[in-house]
């Protein structure tokens, strides 16, 4: 890919509906941007996508579900790939870099009741000893940290195949991202919405992440193009704090950061009006790391620079470890080699 304006740009992305839909809106800007180039959208299936039946904390989560489209990258076969930013891991293989988050949707998570059973409007609302399905530990321990009652079992799959299996299986609901249902349409399937205050969303949750090799010439237009200075920042520092607790799939961490005039509990937690790059201002941070059955966990909150996320993110992440975060992690990584 080379030029400004290129011939053919070839955008790789996973193969489900909604990964579809993420693709085809970044085409979309990018042929705004680039009038009159062929914009195609390359399928590539993850490892992710394919071992369905076991539970992610078991399969490792390195690159679960972008390593393979990271070598498409690599291998010159795309020319850039449209990730969701929470399936991407913190470190990034060297030649590549992340080059956009576009702006960030709705990153709460949501409630979907069975299709035949009860709407709940909250999480009080679930009779005793309910069953929800979830394979997120994320989810998993900070619903039980709310709920002890609650059981809480594993499906995986993407959206529809989740909410099939709920019908299937006979479970209470199961718990999406509300980004997702929107793009597919299926907002409506919602029974309520969680507060961030209850459940804290996925590092980079709502926000989609343009990965390209790092030495294409046209870096600076795809930034240009696809990215939001507000959500990279808010992003950056989620990861930043992910990086430091070597968290990911295997450990049940959550993150989300507004900046300071959206307010820490702002709204939905979008990020507001695009910002310039450098643009002054502060970020709000708040953070979760729990253990496995929600009975240990930990919540935290720090305000910082909008100039350096990635201090912000370390800085809290200090803090949690500080305050007892470092043997809560501890346990979480004994018990997972014990099987538990």
């Amino acid at each position: 890919m080379s030029g400004a304006r290129p011939s053919r740009l070839r955008v790789g992305s996973r193969g489900s509906r909604l990964a579809l839909v993420q693709a085809d809106w970044v085409c979309a800007r990018l042929r705004e941007r680039f009038p009159g180039t062929a914009v195609e959208v390359v399928v590539i299936h993850t490892k992710g996508d394919k071992l369905l039946d076991a539970p992610l904390a078991k399969l490792g989560d390195k690159g679960l579900f972008v390593k393979e489209l990271e070598n498409a990258l690599l291998d010159e076969r795309i020319d850039l790939a449209v990730h969701s930013a929470k399936d991407v891991p913190t470190e990034v293989p060297p030649g590549l870099t992340l080059a956009a988050f576009t702006r960030r949707e709705d990153p709460r998570d949501v409630f979907v009741a069975r299709p035949d059973g009860a709407r709940p409007r909250s999480l009080a609302g679930l009779p005793p000893g309910a069953r929800l399905g979830s394979s997120s530990l994320r989810r998993r321990s900070q619903l039980l940290a709310l709920r002890p009652d609650l059981e809480v079992v594993d499906i995986r799959g993407n959206v529809e195949t989740r909410l099939r299996k709920v019908a299937e299986q006979g479970l209470a609901g199961t718990v999406l991202a509300a980004a997702g249902l929107a793009r597919l349409g299926r907002g409506d399937a919602a029974s309520f919405v969680f507060d961030p205050d209850q459940l804290l969303p996925a590092v980079g949750q709502g926000a989609l992440a343009v990965e390209a090799r790092a030495d294409d010439p046209l870096l600076p237009a795809l930034r240009d193009a696809l990215d939001d200075p507000a959500t990279a920042a808010c992003v950056r520092a989620e990861r930043a704090l992910l990086r430091r607790l070597e968290g990911g799939c295997q450990v049940p961490l959550a993150a989300h950061c507004v900046w300071g005039d959206d307010g820490p509990g702002a709204g939905d937690g979008r990020q507001g009006a695009r910002r310039e790059a450098g643009a002054e201002g502060r970020l709000f941070l708040r953070a979760y790391v729990g253990d496995l059955h929600g009975r240990r966990w930990l919540r935290a909150g720090k305000e910082g620079d909008a100039a350096d996320p990635e201090g912000l993110g370390v800085a809290l992440a200090e803090d949690l470890l500080a305050r007892g975060g470092a043997d809560i992690l501890a346990q979480v990584r004994r018990e997972h080699e014990q099987g538990v």
